[in-house]
């Protein structure tokens, strides 16, 4: 590790990553990355928070969906055009080819596509249509070493070195500050910690002064089913996504990260466990998984929306020693699931670590009730699915950092300092949070390049 360095990026997920490759086809050196988690051949899935932090971040341990459209997986284009952004998109999604993404394209539009768009209105549903580059999580790891190996001895990457406090002089980013007290000079700081570091960030801007809002916290439950329940949808988009706007509260509830013949998993963030699903290329399960989310966006006083998924997630903890699982029919009724009715169950868990319980107990009225109103449409677009046999599985949460203050480059109010990613609350996905960093890197070669 030198003691100064012209680039310094914090985290190694997908957005730190495409930054990297980016800047090391320039004439611009001495770049290096600091990450508080392990390289990629020493993650283990199965070990708390390694399941987020490390080389490639969480998208490690996905399933890898990179989603082929501007229109959803982050607010990019709130920052640049709609045509940049698409261009941005074909060389990301290039980049990913590559190292190995397969070339076969899910979801591609057709009558098909339209009628589903027409038969989801009926349902008070909003489809929306989009392409998805499906990798696989037996995929990840093996796509992630070989970008590691790109980068490798063109950019100093520090492991296990988590960054304390980023260092500012006069408006001016001048390096950063690491846990054991160690300073490292850098002209230049992009910041990606991702999701798992939306708290870090968060302390980071308000110590700085950097301007932010609140972003919108998202809660729900896992939901699962019989894969031939949802096996038109599937075979159809591989992943459907669907909003809905609950008739009682008018609250905003989608779909999101739905499985094919997938698993539900649990992951740790803080020693908080909240459920997750993935999908694999290769292995097939008799089930189908997605989540089912709520977004609520608090108003003054109240200003810590990541604090309150926390708190609901902690809750779920307490009560089911982990996740709990309900099945909707002992939900509808208002009791708990138990062991022996899980059992007599159709629908079969693909998390057995999972305690059956009752999930009223944890998620507040409109929460559910708005997952229910769901589920009810949803069930005229795919019936069976407001089945009394449908799984529940809580809580999921999506933590995501206040939205920052950027300009188009993605540059904070102080000089040199570019947030970038799910941690700076601008993306959601693997393609967006990849495209973000080309974005941030591509304006420092242009500033090197004028010198």
């Amino acid at each position: 590790m030198r003691d100064r360095y012209q680039v310094v990026i914090v985290g190694a997920g997908p957005s730190a990553i495409f930054a990297a490759l980016t800047l090391m086809k320039s004439n611009v050196k001495n770049v290096a990355i600091f990450e508080k988690g392990k390289d990629i051949h020493e993650r283990k899935r199965a070990r708390g928070t390694e399941l987020l932090c490390g080389w490639g971040g969480a998208g490690a341990f996905s399933d890898g969906k990179l989603t082929l459209s501007t229109k959803v997986g982050g607010f990019l284009s709130d920052f640049i055009p709609q045509t940049e952004l698409a261009t941005l998109l074909k060389k990301a999604d290039e980049t990913y080819l590559s190292f190995g993404a397969p070339k076969e394209i899910h979801g591609q539009s057709s009558d098909k596509t339209e009628a589903l768009y027409q038969e989801a209105k009926l349902a008070g549903l909003e489809f929306i249509p989009m392409e998805i580059r499906h990798l696989g999580t037996e995929n990840c790891v093996p796509l992630l070493k070989r970008a590691r190996e790109a980068i490798d001895k063109k950019v100093d990457i520090l492991f296990e070195t988590p960054v304390k406090e980023i260092l500012v002089d006069k408006e001016k980013v001048k390096g950063i500050l690491l846990e054991d007290g160690t300073q490292v000079s850098a002209e230049y700081v992009i910041c990606g910690p991702g999701r798992v570091g939306a708290g870090w960030i968060k302390k980071e801007v308000q110590r700085l002064g950097i301007p932010s809002i609140p972003s919108p916290v998202d809660i729900g439950v896992r939901v699962e089913a019989p894969a031939s329940i949802l096996q038109r949808l599937t075979d159809l988009t591989y992943e459907a996504k669907f909003i809905y706007y609950s008739k009682t509260f008018d609250e905003k509830v989608r779909t999101f990260c739905m499985n094919p013949f997938g698993e539900v998993v649990t992951e740790t963030i803080e020693e908080i466990i909240t459920v997750n699903g993935h999908s694999y290329a290769e292995k097939k399960t008799e089930n189908t998984n997605f989540a089912i989310l709520v977004s609520s966006t608090f108003t003054e006083p109240f200003d810590d929306p990541i604090g309150y998924g926390k708190y609901i997630a902690r809750l779920a903890n307490l009560l089911g020693n982990g996740v709990i699982v309900q099945r909707l029919g002992d939900f509808l009724d208002g009791r708990r699931s138990t062991p022996d009715r899980i059992t007599r169950c159709i629908t079969q868990p693909t998390l057995p670590a999972a305690t059956p319980g009752d999930l009223s107990f944890v998620l507040p009225y409109r929460h559910l009730k708005s997952i229910v109103e769901m589920l009810e449409a949803l069930d005229r677009v795919t019936p069976g699915i407001y089945s009394r046999h449908t799984l529940l599985y809580g809580v999921e949460v999506k933590f995501y950092t206040n939205r920052l203050k950027l300009s188009p480059t993605l540059e904070t109010d102080i000089q040199n300092l570019f947030l970038i990613g799910d941690g700076a609350g601008i993306t959601r996905g693997l393609i967006q949070a990849s495209i973000s960093g080309m974005i941030a890197a591509n304006e420092i070669l242009k500033r090197t390049e004028k010198r």
